[in-house]
């Protein structure tokens, strides 16, 4: 799940992390009456989505007066903001932060992300604050420090002035970065955090720290346990992608016009695979899981012919711990149940996998049966209208 950045200042302001006054706002009149609320001369007002990039796509302007934040927040707010980092189509601004301008004399960057190589929480700092980091790890990763916490010790003192002194600071900023770097932990662990990005992380005019801007992401699986679950916010996300995980489908949009449903996430990425090299597109990633039930692949079909682009589908069924003739009835009850209008083409493998193919051929549904996924993959492209 992720989190807006006024949702990650407030974490951070709950640990000690540094941040400037900032107020959120869904109107352009609350906009300005945040203005007026912080005080001071001048102001940002950046879009709220979820997606990197926003000032070079417009989504953050700076104002001098309540007047100006009011005409900003109008000019964003019930837009799609489209950034390098978004959708195709955009994000929906649906909520601006009015935040205080401060005078800034450098921008660092600070972020932390599970390191499953070294399976621990790996913080990452860098003077090329304000910029894309996957740039400046790919161009120049020398300007990048890495510390990996020990899980049993945790964050180390010593490893915050390492920090500290790569990103060339004074004594105070490094007893400031330190305090920073273990809020930051703390907040990690008691969030069940996978991803926390500081960028930038400003040295003010007066020498201090602040944050500037907060990127967080939760793992889901911890979402049961956590009371921000209820921050999530649906508009950012894509409708089917959210109806999937209603059902514990594992779903993800793609570009294509063949639909794939398949049980087991390797088995899905082979599918993947097989339709390219047919000469065909994936319009999804769908694995239905392996305790395959006829609800789980009715709301599947349902997810899939919700998406206009499919033109046809793909079933790949392996029948390990679900029998193929189950599989099949399941399969027949959805097409029915649906009403899918687009070719269907089955490829079922596995225990009692005769029977599942006789009650296919038998259900009088327009249902194409494949020996094996090769043999479906060029069957689905072939079915594609102009193929």
């Amino acid at each position: 799940m992720n989190l807006h950045e006024y949702q990650a200042k407030s974490l951070f302001k709950d640990y000690s992390i540094p941040i400037l006054p900032g107020l959120p706002a869904d109107s352009p009149e609350k906009a300005a009456e945040n203005a007026t609320s912080l005080g001071g001369k001048a102001w940002l007002v950046k879009a709220q989505v979820h997606a990197g990039g926003r000032g070079k796509a417009g989504g953050v302007k700076f104002a001098k007066s309540t007047e100006e934040v009011a005409n900003a927040a109008r000019e964003l707010l019930g837009t799609q903001l489209i950034t390098k980092q978004s959708a195709p189509e955009g994000q929906p601004v649906n909520i601006v932060l009015v935040d205080s301008a401060a005078e800034i004399a450098h921008e660092l960057y600070l972020g932390a992300v599970i390191d499953r190589g070294s399976r621990s929480i790996t913080f990452m700092g860098s003077r090329a604050g304000g910029m894309d980091i996957e740039e400046v790890a790919a161009d120049t990763p020398e300007k990048i420090c890495t510390l990996s916490v020990d899980p049993v010790l945790g964050l180390q003192n010593y490893q915050c002035r390492k920090m500290g002194f790569f990103l060339d600071l004074n004594s105070e900023q490094i007893k400031q970065l330190g305090k920073i770097l273990h809020g930051l932990y703390q907040l990690f662990l008691d969030k069940d955090m996978s991803l926390v990005e500081i960028n930038p992380l400003a040295i003010l005019a007066d020498g201090s720290l602040a944050a500037l801007d907060g990127k967080i992401n939760i793992d889901d699986n911890a979402l049961y346990r956590q009371s921000i679950a209820e921050w999530r916010d649906e508009t950012q996300e894509d409708e089917k992608e959210r109806r999937a995980a209603e059902f514990d489908l594992n779903y993800v949009t793609l570009e294509g016009n063949i639909a794939c449903m398949v049980n087991g996430a390797g088995l899905a990425m082979a599918t993947m695979d097989i339709i390219k090299l047919s000469g065909g597109q994936p319009a999804n990633f769908l694995d239905v899981g392996g305790g395959t039930t006829a609800a789980r692949v009715a709301e599947a079909f349902k997810i899939i012919v919700s998406d206009p682009n499919v033109q046809a589908i793909l079933v790949n069924i392996f029948g390990g711990i679900v029998r193929c003739d189950l599989i099949a009835e399941g399969i027949i009850q959805a097409i029915q149940e649906v009403g899918v209008e687009v070719p269907v083409i089955v490829r079922l493998e596995g225990t009692n996998v005769d029977e599942g193919k006789k009650l296919l051929s038998e259900s009088g549904l327009a249902i194409i049966s494949a020996e094996n996924l090769a043999d479906a993959a060029a069957k689905a492209v072939a079915a594609v209208p102009g193929a």
